[in-house]
This record gives C-alpha cells, sequence and structure tokens, in this order.
C-alpha cells in the first residue's frame, strides 16, 4: 500500500432529514498522514466523515477522489481503495474472528473467484499486524471492547486499500485500548503509507497521533493544520466553549489542553 491519490472536497454541504449540518466545506486529506478530525458533541464530524466515506450524499458539492467524484465509482473499485469502519459497527451472530476479517477481502473477489492465496494471506497478514491470531477461532462474541475494535480494524486492514476512514475508532474504550488502537494505527501508517482520517472526541490524543487536524465548528472549517500550528487556548475556547491553557505534552511534545474549569484554579 501507500496512497498516492488525490482526495478532497469541495463546497460541501450535508446533513440528515432536510436538515444541513455539513455548511461550504472545502478540504483536501493529506497524502500519506494521520489526520483528525475535531470538534464539539454535535458539530458535524461524523457527518462530514460519512460524506467523504459516501455514506452519506451531499447535498451540494463534490467529494473527488483523483478528480473523479466517488459516486461515479463502481463500489468495488471504490472499495478497494476507500476503507470505511464506522462508528459501532454491528456484528454477525455467531461469526467468527478469521471470518469477520475475511469479509474484507469481498472488493477483491469476483462472483464466481473462489479464495486465493493472496486473499488468505491478506487475511492472515492483517490479523498478525492487530495482534488478533490468537483469537482467529473465536466468535466475536467472547471478545472484549478493545479486541473487538481491532478485529474490525483488520477486516479494514485486509481489504488493503490506501486511504482508511475510520469513525471514533476509540468510543467506549478504557485509555489502555484507545492508546493501543492508535499505536496500531500510527504504526499501519508508519509502515504502509496508509492515509488515514478519524474522528476522535479526546483532544489530547488528537494532538498527540494527528499528523493534521480539521477543527469544526457548528458544521463550518474553522482552522486546520498542523498540531502544534492551530491548538491553541482560543482555538479549544471558540470550538468548545472551554477555558484552558495549552502546554507541550511533556512525552510527545505535542499540545496538551489543561481545562481550567471553576475549581483547582490557582489564584
Amino acid at each position: 500500500m501507500g496512497n498516492t491519490h488525490s482526495f478532497r472536497a469541495d463546497k460541501l454541504f450535508s446533513g440528515y432529514d432536510n436538515k444541513t449540518i455539513i455548511q461550504g466545506i472545502d478540504l483536501e486529506i493529506p497524502k500519506n498522514k494521520i489526520s483528525v478530525i475535531i470538534g464539539a458533541n454535535g458539530c458535524g464530524k461524523s457527518t462530514l466523515l460519512k460524506t467523504i466515506a459516501k455514506l452519506i450524499k451531499p447535498s451540494e458539492g463534490d467529494v473527488t477522489l483523483d478528480g473523479k467524484a466517488i459516486n461515479k465509482y463502481p463500489p468495488k473499485q471504490l472499495a478497494r481503495i476507500l476503507g470505511v469502519l464506522p462508528q459501532s459497527p454491528v456484528v454477525p451472530e455467531g461469526i467468527t474472528v478469521a471470518d469477520l476479517v475475511g469479509r474484507g477481502r469481498f472488493p477483491h473477489q469476483s462472483l464466481f473467484s473462489g479464495w486465493s492465496k493472496k486473499d488468505y494471506e491478506a487475511v492472515e497478514e492483517a490479523m498478525d499486524f492487530m495482534n488478533i491470531t490468537e483469537f482467529a477461532n473465536l466468535d466475536i462474541d467472547e471478545l472484549s471492547g478493545g479486541q473487538r475494535q481491532r478485529v474490525w480494524i483488520a477486516m479494514a486492514l485486509a481489504q488493503q486499500t490506501d486511504i482508511l476512514l475510520l469513525d471514533e475508532p476509540t468510543t467506549f474504550l478504557d485509555i489502555t485500548y484507545q492508546v493501543e488502537i492508535l499505536d496500531l494505527l500510527t504504526s499501519l501508517n508508519e509502515k504502509y503509507g496508509t492515509t488515514i482520517v478519524m474522528v476522535l472526541h479526546d483532544i489530547n490524543l488528537s494532538a498527540r497521533y494527528a499528523d493534521y487536524i480539521f477543527a469544526l465548528h457548528k458544521g463550518e472549517l474553522v482552522a486546520e493544520g498542523k498540531p502544534s500550528d492551530i491548538i491553541t487556548s482560543d482555538l479549544v475556547k471558540s470550538i468548545f466553549d472551554l477555558n484552558c491553557v495549552v502546554i507541550q505534552d511533556p512525552i510527545s511534545d505535542t499540545p496538551l489542553v489543561i481545562p481550567k474549569g471553576r475549581y483547582h484554579v490557582k489564584s
């Protein structure tokens, strides 16, 4: 893998049930980088991700891949370039880990062909990369939340796409699993050059793991750039309505947001 694709949105408007949430967004996804979409609840983060993933049809504007509108791509062709992991995907009943990961190979198979050596190798490599080989024959229901999330990501990896979109991949996980998942995604980016775009709630984890950040406020893109360039107390106040100070993370040298709140403030 390794992304050479141009992936962008122009004058994008999108939403649900005749309600516009995303309003006139222009953006270009940096190649071979990890990009994170941040913003307050309800600002349109997931709507934006779903729209560029072709899960929602925009009311206006275009999402293009290599200069071609994504709705012009046949589904299987698009799925060989663009992998999508939605928030809280539904687990098929009674399916094993290996079978679920294997579903990632569907875009590469024709109607009449069986599994190829490459299919088996891709599934094996994806499970090995996500450290789930030992769970291969277990039912998904037997796994913890963090282990399940690794399986879903392995399914996306088995798809072997150049671009991977993830909607809140760390939601409902404790901090240990959050860091583990983000470390694994960083390893994926470094090893294969996979372009990763994800929605995250935690601004400090976003600042630590993102190469590039898109900051949304009420459906509009209000800032974008490297975390060290855009994560400031003013930006946090404007998009989260939170008074804070921003210091340097002693571990990663990235911005670290310290909320002030009403208590524990030094006089």
